[in-house]
């Protein structure tokens, strides 16, 4: 099973490095880091950098593809070169799956029209724009698209996708040997729980209605 990981500037972090810690636990797995020109890419912080040791042409069919996000200045929603190897890959994928705003490039390569899917909570109504009927739900599967909230619920959608893949044992055990085991010292972790001063600030900071 070969599970391509797309890069591109300015992604964030753990929307890639989540599914990656995850999926790459299945047996057999080969995990892979794709961008249109292999090299280093920077993280939206520009601390960090993943290196994608595979360009487009090198990849071709993967089983699984995860489109991770970050902030909607950096995406290439239009950028021809990811929306053509995004639809290409998906005409064989297994699974095609998103994280965060990873949606928005699915959407934008038109592969999410008509169907159930989420994305960070600041990016429902983008999401929306492309036809998606958007969820406010953590991980949500609509055939073979499986696409993932904000940020930490890659690591949500890694687990769903090795019990699929290989089994409830399986993705314990991943659970397990990540000590997986979210305790939060705040109960503020989406819009319906945090303080509703602090969603509004951050709505008006990203000029979202």
């Amino acid at each position: 099973m070969q599970i391509a990981i797309l890069l591109y500037p300015g992604f964030t972090t753990l929307d890639a490095v989540g599914p990656y810690e995850t999926l790459s636990r299945i047996p057999g797995a080969e995990t892979v880091f794709v961008a249109e020109r292999p090299g280093p890419h920077s993280n939206e912080l520009g601390s960090l950098t993943l290196v994608a040791e595979a360009s487009f042409d090198d990849v071709t069919r993967p089983d699984v593809l995860v489109v991770p996000g970050g902030p909607t200045g950096n995406l290439p929603l239009a950028h021809e070169p990811v929306l053509e190897w995004v639809r290409a890959v998906d005409r064989t994928t297994t699974w095609t799956t998103s994280v965060c705003t990873g949606s928005l490039i699915l959407g934008a390569a038109g592969l999410l029209k008509g169907r159930r899917a989420t994305t960070h909570w600041l990016a429902m109504n983008h999401l929306a724009s492309y036809g998606a009927e958007v969820t406010g739900e953590r991980v949500v599967t609509d055939g073979k698209y499986v696409t993932a909230a904000g940020v930490s619920s890659g690591i949500d959608m890694g687990l769903t996708l090795v019990g699929r893949a290989a089994g409830d044992r399986a993705a314990q055990s991943v659970q397990l040997l990540i000590e997986y085991d979210p305790q939060p010292p705040y109960d503020a972790g989406s819009p319906e729980k945090a303080p509703a001063d602090l969603v509004a600030e951050w709505r008006e900071r990203r000029g979202v209605a």
